[in-house]
């Protein structure tokens, strides 16, 4: 099986291939960050590596699509949408809302954790779980949030 990221550099030949300057562009710049963050974490390219590079990607442009809806930018918004479209495809599926709270629910008990001070506890047993790469931890947080008290 070939990973996400030979996936991703074929898919750069293909769009190349294809004159698609649009996803030529996208994916040439996702492979940039992903060579980059590599080189940073000092560690070879795999698809825990790829994932959270293209998670961090994705989350910086939704956080930067809510800047541009506060300033009126419409047009940027667009760019950032198709940007996210393009990158989603190599990302996995994420667990559905009831498989997300049994394992929080699983992680809470497993960490005998009380309360929201104790909830970097409950994140850091999520973070070692085998399937950590399919768990959004924004999404966590919250879930966490609710389930332990002030």
């Amino acid at each position: 099986m070939s990973s996400i990221y030979e996936k991703l550099r074929a898919d750069i030949v293909a769009s190349m291939k294809a004159r698609d300057q649009a996803t030529t562009t996208i994916l040439r710049t996702a492979d940039a960050a992903i060579k980059r963050a590599a080189m940073d974490q000092n560690k070879e390219i795999d698809d825990a590596l790829t994932i959270a590079t293209l998670r961090k990607s994705v989350k910086n442009l939704r956080d930067a699509n809510a800047e541009f809806q506060k300033g009126g930018r419409a047009d940027l918004i667009a760019a950032n949408e198709t940007e996210i479209a393009v990158l989603e495809k190599y990302l996995p599926q994420g667990l559905d809302a009831a498989q997300l709270e049994a394992i929080v629910a699983a992680a809470i008990a497993e960490t005998g954790a009380q309360s929201r001070k104790e909830m970097g506890k409950v994140i850091g047993a999520l973070k070692k779980r085998p399937d950590a790469g399919l768990i959004d931890f924004a999404v966590v947080s919250k879930v966490v949030q609710a389930r332990l008290p002030a």
